[in-house]
């Protein structure tokens, strides 16, 4: 017994010891990490700083702090010229409305009188690759073979600009003012390039990604920033939600190997698998049209085709204008795919979906559906009392309503009843009046005086 009494105060002791080198761990973090307050305003453009406006009964703010206190502790340890920030937008908000502040949290990094959005995902490694991304210049010199190779090694898809000053440069730079928040852009001399790079003329714009590079060309490409918005992708991702939000701007295709990575089948594992061959075996023909990859499940893929996909599938959405093409054939190898890819393109296969009046509609009943639905599933009692209670506090209203015009009509009805009545009684009152004035007229003549009469012989 004292042996078990003195092994539970041990534990109790490891715990509470645990508990404060957490908690010493937060406040050590938060240490790097500045309150910012009005002052920020006249001081912030001495510096470099990556900052979080957030507000404090924000629930994504509250999961996004402890990850704000470890970027400002790794800004830091590594020597960042960025200063880590936080404002509390709520308390300033006169302030916050002036770096274009929306919603809550809002992630900028400010450079001097510039402002950058991360639009990224909300992890410590992405945030602080934005931060050195944006902090730095915007097109970067490659001097040598060896950089040029270190780079690749780094940075799975970026933009080199090859030779001189010329107006391409121009643009070059413009656009990477716009898109450094995605990508990074750097210029390297011709000799610079690796050998297996070929140039039909100079200057050029490339991109590097998917152990190869594309060259941009102004016929076929259209306007560079348009190109390099869509070309900032891998080839072939694994999609989610913000993913695919992300692409809607890139103006391609998107062919979605819908599966379950938790099944192993055959089937699973081969559609991702051909999936995969087409992007990798016929990027030089799809790359300008189509992005591909692969999503784990089709809850997603569901509500935004607002219908029931029986998974393991292919899917191809056009996430600029909603519409999607579902498979017309079976998928047996790589020619099947690039045969049904190929019939979109021509139109044979027919579009679904899409933004139209009725689809907006649609769109809004789906929405409200899958609202209630998720309601009940997830707390059935919530549910009854957020939809029970003003349905029925609409029928008492209703039946209050109701009976109070049916008893109004019975006293009007009995108002005109009554009113009736009267008028009745008073017609029978005047008819009296006129028989008792007639009466009168009838009554005989009193008799003359004697006198009179002899008078009137005479």
């Amino acid at each position: 017994m004292a042996g078990a009494g003195a092994a539970g105060r041990r534990s109790r002791a490891a715990l509470g010891l645990c508990a404060a080198v957490i908690l010493l761990d937060l406040t050590f973090c938060k240490g790097f990490v500045e309150e910012l307050d009005e002052s920020f305003k006249d001081t912030r453009k001495d510096d470099i700083w990556l900052v979080d406006f957030y507000a404090p009964w924000c629930g994504h703010c509250k999961k996004l702090e402890p990850i704000w206190n470890e970027v400002g502790l790794e800004m830091q340890n590594i020597g960042s010229p960025v200063k880590v920030g936080k404002m509390d937008a709520t308390s300033y908000s006169s302030l916050a409305s002036e770096f274009g502040v929306r919603g809550y949290p809002t992630i900028k990094l400010l450079k001097g009188d510039l402002a950058y959005n991360y639009k990224g995902p909300r992890t410590k490694d992405d945030i602080i690759e934005f931060a050195h991304r944006v902090s730095g210049a915007l097109v970067r010199p490659l001097p040598s073979q060896q950089m040029f190779g270190h780079v690749q090694k780094r940075h799975r898809v970026f933009f080199v600009y090859i030779g001189g000053e010329s107006p391409l440069k121009e643009k070059y730079i413009d656009a990477a003012s716009e898109l450094i928040v995605y990508t990074y852009f750097f210029s390297a001399s011709e000799d610079v390039v690796p050998e297996y790079v070929t140039l039909k003329e100079m200057p050029a714009v490339l991109v590097f990604k998917d152990e190869t590079y594309f060259v941009y060309d102004e016929y076929e490409d259209g306007d560079l920033s348009s190109w390099i918005s869509r070309e900032r992708f891998q080839n072939y991702l694994t999609m989610d939600g913000f993913l695919l939000y992300e692409l809607g701007d890139t103006g391609k295709l998107v062919a979605i190997a819908v599966i379950d990575e938790k099944n192993t089948s055959l089937e699973h594992t081969r559609l991702k698998s051909i999936i995969q061959e087409v992007a990798r075996d016929y990027r030089d023909h799809f790359h300008r049209d189509f992005q591909f990859g692969h999503m784990d499940g089709n809850d997603y893929i569901n509500t935004l085709l607002m219908d029931e996909l029986t998974v393991p599938t292919v899917v191809v959405l056009n996430t600029s204008n909603q519409q999607y093409f579902l498979l017309d054939r079976h998928i047996k190898d790589t020619s099947d795919m690039v045969e049904f890819i190929n019939s979109i393109l021509d139109g044979t296969v027919q579009a679904q979906g899409g933004d139209s009046i009725l689809q907006r509609l649609r769109r809004i009943a789906f929405d409200a559906k899958s609202t209630v639905v998720s309601i009940f599933r997830s707390s059935p009692l919530m549910g009854c009392f957020l939809f029970g209670l003003p349905l029925g506090v609409i029928s008492i209203m209703c039946y209050g309503i109701y009976t109070a015009d049916t008893d109004g009509g019975y006293i009007e009805e009995r108002y005109e009843v009554s009113k009736g009545e009267m008028e009745s009684q008073g017609q029978i009152e005047d008819s009296q009046e006129q028989e008792a004035s007639s009466e009168g007229s009838q009554v005989p003549p009193v008799p003359e005086p004697k006198d009179v009469l002899e008078k009137k012989k005479d």
